[in-house]
């Protein structure tokens, strides 16, 4: 991936964070003959050593676990919100006429070596955490207990675990910041005016990111 170092974020904490805020991940894998994709949402976890894991879990029907040797090398790919950034947002194409339409965009990716796990222990501790991480903000949380104990026997031999280490993680924020003041300040106005969400959600993360800038 082709980053401008204008936009290319390494703070791990920024990074791990936008993973855990943008959990579903598009893992790319390739077998002898074919490229293949699959969106899976992941649960991001500290390890020993500093180490930093991925893991999730996919149904056995799923081919993956077969086509994709243990410990191959992958690709998993985190999108947070995305705009089109029009040239009437900036101040600038008023006076000089000089703008064109882009796009702004963050994406983390994260390279590792996966790892197929099947033992019933190591599936229901996965579950348990990615319920307990993503329930956090309802009001009365669920978990897996809630559910009659047979019936998450069926479900956990129906799938098969997955973990990744991150071996390499790195940001792509694209997010105006090769823009003066005033046209990203254009930006952020025009796309919080907009009635689409994904605008909207741009909007709020150029905000936050020129608070952090400020501080």
């Amino acid at each position: 991936m082709h980053i401008p170092s204008k936009f290319k974020e390494t703070n791990l904490d920024v990074l791990y964070k936008f993973i855990q805020e943008n959990s579903l991940g598009t893992l790319v894998s390739s077998a002898e003959d074919f490229i293949d994709a699959d969106h899976i949402p992941f649960y991001l976890k500290k390890g020993e050593n500093d180490q930093v894991i991925l893991q999730s879990h996919i149904a056995k029907a799923n081919p993956l676990w077969k086509s994709c040797a243990d410990g191959q090398e992958i690709l998993i790919i985190f999108h947070g919100p995305d705009a089109y950034i029009s040239p009437n947002f900036y101040p600038s194409k008023q006076e000089t006429g000089k703008a064109v339409p882009t796009w702004n965009y963050s994406v983390v990716h994260v390279r590792g070596r996966i790892h197929f796990k099947h033992k019933t222990n190591w599936i229901l501790q996965l579950l348990n955490d990615i319920s307990d991480f993503h329930e956090l903000d309802q009001n009365i949380p669920w978990s897996v207990s809630d559910a009659p104990i047979d019936f998450t026997e069926k479900l956990i031999n129906a799938v098969v675990g997955i973990e990744i280490t991150i071996e390499s993680i790195v940001g792509n924020f694209k997010l105006s910041q090769n823009k003066s003041a005033s046209d990203y300040s254009g930006v952020v106005n025009g796309l919080a005016s907009s009635e689409n969400r994904s605008d909207i959600s741009v909007a709020k993360q150029m905000q936050n990111n020129q608070h952090a800038a400020n501080k």
